[in-house]
């Protein structure tokens, strides 16, 4: 009994080692290729994906659903750590200000201009994100890694305000809504920043993070992957119908950015969990 028991481990060990064989080679491949052909390398995979996305999903609003269930994962796991584990460190507070600015911002324009599901849907998101600042803030406050979250806000709020006034939504509302519009819409896609620079000033990222800011770019890959479905569908209408000049291009390049800003951390995520790492290492220069 004792041999077979010994086998059967022996055995597993080997089928373990023979599956991580060709992924760390890939893995060790793609990491010696140059930065233009890495660039090229995840644009046509993202590119691939969509397109397998577009022919084989029947109803393309399951997309936009399971980027929302992708989201609403991420944010799961952000309130077990919580409210389970008692800390925020290695949590940013600013890239979860940055969330709940974009939120209201996009809340209100909801209210006001296109009154849906989407609505109610942020609203969720909204409230969640406004508990999570107060834990941070005032419950957890003594685990908040402060001196690691040094990224500026005004770095990305200010270029984003001024990008909102030159290019926004030529609709019929209210100029001051279409900005603000606009403002949500350019914030969004750079909202996680914060949250990528505390970890690579920390370089080791523990698992409820690291799972969350996965789920977060998973989420925002298919939100990207719904919207230019939805434009493939209409045949480019869609970008008609959002208005004239730069506006539509802005929205499919935040959308754009929002996905490959994570490019890099869901790549030595997705290596680290096949590695059998708890903990996530980055390595210097990545995010």
């Amino acid at each position: 009994m004792e041999d077979l028991v010994k086998r059967s481990s022996v055995l597993r060990e080997r089928v373990k080692g023979s599956t991580k064989k060709p992924i760390n080679a890939a893995a060790t491949w793609l990491k010696r290729q140059p930065p233009k052909a890495k660039v090229s390398l995840a644009v046509g995979a993202a590119v691939s994906t969509i397109l397998f996305l577009w022919l084989v999903v029947d109803d393309h609003d399951n997309i936009f659903i399971t980027a929302e269930a992708a989201h609403a994962i991420g944010i799961s796991l952000l309130i077990y750590k919580l409210t389970q584990e008692k800390t925020c460190a290695g949590l940013s507070l600013k890239s979860q200000e940055l969330t709940a600015m974009f939120l209201a911002a996009r809340l209100y324009c909801s209210l006001v201009m296109e009154y849906d599901i989407h609505t109610l849907l942020d609203l969720a998101t909204l409230a969640t994100t406004l508990w999570v600042v107060y834990v941070i803030r005032f419950k957890l406050n003594s685990s908040y890694m402060d001196d690691e979250d040094t990224f500026a806000l005004y770095h990305v709020v200010i270029p984003c305000l001024l990008l909102s006034v030159a290019i926004h939504p030529s609709t019929q509302h209210h100029v001051m809504n279409r900005i603000l519009w606009a403002f949500c819409v350019y914030l969004e896609a750079v909202s996680v920043l914060p949250q990528l620079n505390l970890m690579q000033n920390t370089k080791i990222v523990e698992p409820f993070t690291a799972h969350y800011v996965f789920a977060l770019g998973v989420s925002r890959f298919l939100s990207c992957a719904h919207w230019v479905v939805q434009v493939l569908d209409t045949q480019g209408r869609l970008l008609t119908a959002l208005g004239y000049g730069l506006w539509p291009s802005m929205v499919l390049v935040s959308e754009i950015i929002q996905t490959f800003i994570l490019v890099d951390f869901c790549y030595y995520y997705v290596k680290s969990l096949v590695g059998g790492h708890l903990v996530l290492r980055l390595p210097s220069g990545v995010v």
